[in-house]
């Protein structure tokens, strides 16, 4: 199978695993515990239907959208995710310089692998920087200080977080960074040399934006241990509402479940919300982000910018989450897989199926903007 054979979510993600050795494979591929809140996410979709109309005139479609003052081409981003370029020597490059030519949104993680100042550079697309709450305060204010300086206009501060969720096919194969591979784990690199000399031909791996505050040199630092020691649990809504001012700006909370959250963003001044499970990573069991997403629209719709992700695989999904309010659309193993695959041509390709598929959508739905999707487009089954 070659790039060019890859035509949906599920021949990218076929493709990637022919690529990367498993234990990297497995890293993205995974979700929490028994993965059953990871496979409701896609499967959401299928209790709900659109319904088209007919004859309307549909020549020109507009797929533009405003979300958290960004103007984007079309409504789908590449949300924020950890260690690209473990998946592909060009990592963060490739996605945002592919987001840069679809015109839309492109988030850099704190545990990401290129730092925040050279995509600033690099692209002029909108960029989301995605942080975690650490117990150092100043550490806090540091990386939003950092983040100001280098022209990022939206800050995202994921939420679900304040520990790592129990992944399961990482310790049996002992995924880590710094990697502590299991016996069975080293194997799995060894039938890929491929991914191997791409490793060890291409500049050091590195997590820029925690550099300074996150010894990666030794077997006794891992990310494991930058969840459990640096991050703090004990974060409130309080703690929040004083980044929010301090930013004072596009501030946008990801990981919000519930309605009764998403009014307290609404409160303490956020300007957006992320709703998300984190793609069935961190609470197995909880609900699917779809299936929470119109009684959140419903309570807080009107006052900020409701965002959606997790699990979506098709242009339908992005249809349907839109029909029933969301802004915009984020995809994660959507474009990972595409990276792993292929890199930079991979992550275009990808985006430019997905576009394809919300054009085609739009068409056969009858509609030619974004704001003419509601609710009268969709049936759910009991």
């Amino acid at each position: 199978m070659r790039l060019k054979d890859c035509h949906n979510f599920h021949d990218f993600r076929t493709l990637a695993k022919k690529r990367l050795p498993s234990p990297i494979f497995n890293y993205i591929d995974g979700g929490s515990d028994d993965e059953s809140t990871y496979r409701r996410n896609t499967a959401a979709f299928e209790t709900c239907d659109l319904v088209p109309n007919v004859l309307t005139g549909v020549k020109d479609i507009d797929l533009s959208v405003t979300v958290m003052g960004q103007k984007l081409d079309m409504p789908v981003y590449c949300s924020p995710t950890a260690l690209q370029r473990l998946f592909h020597h060009q990592g963060e490059r490739a996605v945002a310089a592919a987001a840069e030519k679809y015109g839309t949104m492109f988030g850099v993680s704190s545990l990401g692998t290129i730092s925040m100042e050279e995509i600033a550079k690099q692209i002029d697309t909108p960029q989301v920087y995605q942080f975690y709450f650490h117990k150092d305060r100043g550490l806090n204010r540091a990386m939003m200080e950092r983040a100001k300086a280098s022209g990022i206009q939206v800050m995202m501060l994921t939420v679900d977080s304040i520990t790592g969720g129990n992944r399961e096919r990482d310790l049996r194969t002992g995924f880590s960074i710094p990697f502590r591979l299991t016996l069975a784990g080293m194997l799995q690199f060894a039938i890929k040399p491929m991914w191997g000399i791409n490793y060890v031909t291409h500049e050091r791996f590195q997590l820029p934006q925690l550099d300074d505050h996150l010894d990666m040199s030794g077997s006794a630092s891992s990310i494991g241990d930058y969840f459990t020691n640096m991050l703090d649990p004990s974060m409130n809504w309080d703690d929040v509402a004083e980044m929010v001012k301090f930013w004072d700006g596009e501030f946008c909370l990801k990981g919000i479940m519930s309605r009764e959250d998403a009014r307290k963003a609404v409160d303490i001044g956020c300007t957006g919300i992320v709703i998300s499970n984190h793609g069935g990573r961190q609470l197995d069991g909880s609900r699917s982000s779809f299936d929470q997403l119109a009684e959140i629209v419903d309570e807080v719709g009107d006052e900020i910018d409701v965002i959606f992700d997790s699990g979506v695989q098709r242009g339908t999904h992005v249809l349907k989450a839109l029909s029933l309010g969301a802004k915009a659309v984020g995809i994660g193993r959507m474009y990972l897989y595409p990276l792993a695959a292929a890199g930079q041509p991979g992550v275009e390709r990808a985006l430019g199926l997905m576009r394809a598929e919300l054009e085609r959508g739009m068409k056969l739905m009858g509609k030619t903007s974004i704001e003419q999707l509601s609710t009268n487009n969709l049936r759910f089954r009991s």
